[in-house]
C-alpha cells in the first residue's frame, strides 16, 4: 500500500468542511475597457513578476495587475528589500537565470550587491529601487521575447467568471483606481483607510475608479494567482488551507490535533530610519501605551540597538568601526545610515483567534458576503490591517525612546534618540506615512492540489517532506498513536521505505522528497513567525502559540512539484507564490526571494508551455510522470531557460546530503 494512501480524510475535511460552490456570475457595471492577454497575473510581486518575465520571453502577451503601484512585492511595496538566502545556494549561484539577472542589475545599480553593508544578508538596497530595476527587467524581457506586457498598478481583482460546469476561467474584472482631481496623490494614506475603497465600483471622494475586463486574447488563456494572501484562491473558491494543520504522521510537530484556520504568521509593516548626528524630537504618539506591552529585543544575546539597526540596513555611505555581539559581527551605524526594520517583538503583528485574525476563512467570507456575486472586498480584516499599522509606528517609538521589554526586562533598553523615521512620497517607502504601501505577508492562503496516486484527498508538500530535524525524537513517538508513528517511520525510510514497512529498525533519510515532476527549486529554514495566543496580540504578558516553534529549524534542498501549482477544478488556473499547496509548516520555508522567483518563473512557463502544446497542466501530471513526454518537455524548456529544477547531486540515491547548509 502507498504510505499517501492511509493519510486520514480529517487532514483536509478538518480545515475545508464547508462544501464547496462556485460563485455565480456577478452583476458588473459596464466595463470601461476591455483587455486581452495570454497569461493573466494577478500580484506584481516577486513570483508575479517572474511569471511576467517568462512569459514575454516565450512572446506571449501578459497581463500584471497588483493592488500598489510597484512590483517587486517583499523588495519593494512589503519593503523587505534584504535578500533571504542560504550560504550554499548562493556560492554556486544556483538560482534561477531572472533571479541572478535581478541580483546583476542591483549590483550595476549601486555598483556593489549590498550598498547597506548589512549582517543578514549579502544584499541590502531601497525598495523604491527595487520597483525601477524590477520593471527595466520585465521591458527587456518583453523586447527579447517579442511578447507584449500589459501592466496595471493599483488594480484589484474583484470578479471572476467562469464556464458553465466550473472548470475554466473565462474572465476577470479588475478595478484600477486613481486619485480624484482634488485628492491627494496615491500613497497618502495608510492602506487601512483606503482598501475597502479600491474594491467598490463606484467612484468616491478620494478615486476615480476605471473597470476593466480581463478576456482570453484568443480562445484560450492562463490566470495565475501570485497575490500575496491567495486572493484568487479565496475567490474562486477552490479548495484551500488556511493556519495550522492538524498534527499527523505527516505534519508531526503541528501543535493541534484538529488544526487551527485562525493562527497564522505574522505580518510585518516595514519603515526605514534614518541615524542622525544629532538627537531628534520623538513625541509619543497616542496609541502607543496599547502597543508597547509587546516590545522586545527578544533575547539577551540581540539586545543591542546597533546590532538591530544593522540587521536590515539598506544604505551606509561611511562605513563605520567593526564591532561585534552575541556572536554576531558589523559595522557600527553612522550618521545617514538608513535601516529597514523587520523585528519578530517589533512590528510583526501576530494575531491569531476569530476575533482578530488577518486573512478571512471561508466562512467567514461567506458570512460576510464576500462569496456572493460583486461581494468581494479583498478577503482581509481592515482593522487587523489598521491596528499593524499602529503596531509598526509605535515599535519605532520604542527603539528611539523606550525603556521597556517585554522579555528581557526593562534593564535592557534605553533611548536612541539620535535617528529619525523616514516618510514622504520620496521616502524609501515611497509613502506619505512612512510605512511600507503593504504589509509583508508570510503566509496566506495554501491550496490543496489535486487527487493522485499517494494523494486521495488531494496534493499536498508536507513538513517530513523538507524537514532537517530529528523526527525520530521520543516526543513524536510519544504524541502520535503507534498506528501514526509507524507511518512517519515508514516515510522517513527514503530508499529503505520497505524495510520500514517490515518493522525493520532504518535511519531518518538525509534529503528531501524528490518529486518526478519538479519545475523549480527552494532553500530556506522552516522559520516560524508565530501567532499569539490571546486577542490582541499586543495584550499585556500575552504569549506566542506554544509549541509553534518545535517544527522550526533547517531544511533541505527542496523541489517545487508542478503539482503543487495547480488546484482542484479549475483547469486554466495556476498558483504562483506562496499560496501553493503546502502545509503550514512546510510553507514557512516556502516563502522567500529566491523561491518566489522560482515558483513564478515555473507558473509563467507551464502556461506559456500550456498553450502552445495545447494541454491543461494537469494532465502532465496524471499517470505515469516518466512516461509522460509532454511533462518532460516542460521540464527541458525550463532547465533550457535557466530555471533548474534540480540541486545538483540531489538524486533519491544520495543520501547524503549535509553540505547543503
Amino acid at each position: 500500500m502507498s504510505l499517501r494512501l492511509i493519510s486520514a480524510f480529517s487532514l483536509v475535511f478538518a480545515v475545508t468542511s464547508t462544501a464547496i460552490s462556485r460563485p455565480a456570475t456577478a452583476a458588473v457595471p459596464s466595463p470601461d475597457e476591455t483587455v486581452t492577454c495570454d497569461i493573466f497575473v494577478a500580484g506584481g510581486g516577486l513570483a508575479g513578476a517572474a511569471a511576467a518575465y517568462e512569459g514575454l520571453l516565450a512572446g506571449k502577451t501578459v497581463c500584471v495587475t497588483e493592488i500598489t503601484d510597484w512590483l517587486g512585492g517583499q523588495i519593494s511595496s512589503q519593503g523587505t528589500s534584504a535578500l533571504d538566502e542560504r550560504p550554499t545556494q548562493r556560492e554556486q549561484f544556483f538560482f534561477p537565470q531572472g533571479y541572478l539577472e535581478l541580483r546583476e542589475r542591483i549590483e550595476d545599480y549601486y555598483g556593489e550587491l549590498n550598498p547597506g553593508d548589512c549582517w543578514v544578508s549579502l544584499s541590502c538596497f531601497f525598495p523604491d529601487d527595487a520597483h525601477s530595476m524590477l520593471q527595466s527587467q520585465l521591458e527587456d524581457a518583453e523586447r527579447e521575447g517579442q511578447g507584449t506586457l500589459k501592466w496595471f498598478p493599483s488594480t484589484v481583482v474583484k470578479d471572476l467568471d467562469l464556464n458553465a460546469d466550473g472548470t475554466l476561467m473565462e474572465r476577470v474584472i479588475g478595478i484600477q483606481h486613481e486619485p480624484t482631481d482634488d485628492a491627494p496623490p496615491l500613497n497618502t494614506y495608510h492602506l487601512s483607510e483606503t482598501i475597502e475603497d479600491w474594491y467598490q465600483y463606484e467612484d468616491s471622494d478620494q478615486f476615480k475608479k476605471t473597470i476593466i475586463e480581463f478576456m482570453p486574447q484568443d480562445d484560450d488563456w492562463y490566470v495565475i494567482d501570485a497575490t500575496e494572501t491567495g486572493e484568487l484562491v479565496g475567490l474562486a473558491d477552490v479548495p484551500y488551507r488556511l493556519g495550522l494543520d492538524p498534527r499527523s504522521h505527516l505534519e508531526p510537530s503541528s501543535v493541534t490535533e484538529s488544526g487551527d484556520r485562525y493562527c497564522t504568521q505574522g505580518f510585518t509593516y516595514t519603515f526605514a530610519m534614518e541615524a542622525t548626528e544629532e538627537p531628534q524630537d520623538h513625541p509619543e504618539p497616542d496609541f502607543y501605551a496599547q502597543y508597547e506591552p509587546y516590545y522586545s529585543y527578544e533575547l539577551e544575546r540581540l539586545a543591542s540597538f546597533d546590532l538591530v539597526f544593522t540587521y536590515r540596513r539598506l544604505w551606509s555611505p561611511e562605513t563605520g568601526e567593526q564591532d561585534r555581539f552575541g556572536g554576531i559581527g558589523f559595522t557600527k551605524p553612522t550618521p545617514g545610515d538608513i535601516s529597514m526594520q523587520n523585528w519578530t517583538w517589533g512590528n510583526d503583528y501576530r494575531p491569531g483567534t476569530a476575533e482578530d485574525n488577518f486573512i478571512y476563512t471561508r466562512e467567514q467570507l461567506e458570512e460576510s458576503g464576500q462569496l456572493s456575486p460583486g461581494g468581494w472586498m479583498g478577503g482581509l480584516r481592515t482593522e487587523t490591517l489598521r491596528r499593524g499599522e499602529e503596531h509598526a509606528l509605535g515599535y519605532f517609538h520604542w527603539l528611539v525612546a523606550g525603556t521597556t521589554d517585554s522579555q528581557l526586562g526593562d534593564e535592557f533598553k534605553e533611548p536612541h534618540p539620535n535617528n529619525r523615521f523616514l516618510s514622504g512620497l520620496d521616502s524609501p517607502m515611497g509613502t506619505e506615512h512612512g510605512l511600507s504601501k503593504y504589509p509583508y505577508i508570510r503566509e496566506g492562503r495554501r491550496i490543496i492540489g489535486r487527487e493522485g496516486e499517494g494523494y486521495p484527498d488531494g496534493f499536498t508538500i508536507w513538513e517530513v517532506d523538507i524537514t532537517r530535524n530529528d523526527l525520530t525524537d521520543e516526543y513524536y513517538q510519544e504524541t502520535l498513536s503507534d498506528s501514526e508513528y509507524q507511518w512517519l517511520k515508514q516515510e522517513l525510510a527514503g530508499t529503505e521505505a520497505i524495510a520500514a514497512m517490515l518493522g525493520e529498525d532504518t535511519d531518518q533519510r538525509a534529503r528531501s522528497r524528490i518529486y518526478p515532476d519538479s519545475v523549480g527549486i527552494g532553500h530556506y529554514a522552516i522559520d516560524f513567525h508565530p501567532c499569539m495566543t490571546e486577542h490582541p496580540p499586543e495584550k499585556p504578558g500575552n504569549t506566542e502559540r506554544e509549541g509553534t516553534r518545535r517544527a522550526e529549524g533547517q531544511a533541505y534542498p527542496f523541489q517545487i512539484p508542478l503539482r503543487a501549482l495547480i488546484p482542484q477544478d479549475i483547469d486554466n488556473f495556476l498558483i504562483a507564490g506562496k499560496s501553493i499547496a503546502t502545509s503550514n509548516i512546510a510553507a514557512a520555508a516556502y516563502r522567500v526571494h529566491s523561491f518566489e522567483w522560482s515558483v513564478g518563473a515555473a507558473a509563467g512557463t507551464t502556461a506559456a508551455f500550456a498553450l502552445e502544446e495545447d494541454v491543461y497542466p494537469y494532465e502532465l501530471v496524471d499517470g505515469r510522470f516518466y512516461s509522460n513526454e509532454q511533462l518532460q518537455g516542460l521540464k527541458r524548456r525550463l532547465e533550457d531557460n535557466g530555471n533548474p529544477t534540480a540541486f545538483p547531486d540531489t538524486s533519491i540515491f544520495n543520501n547524503d546530503w549535509d553540505d547543503w547548509r
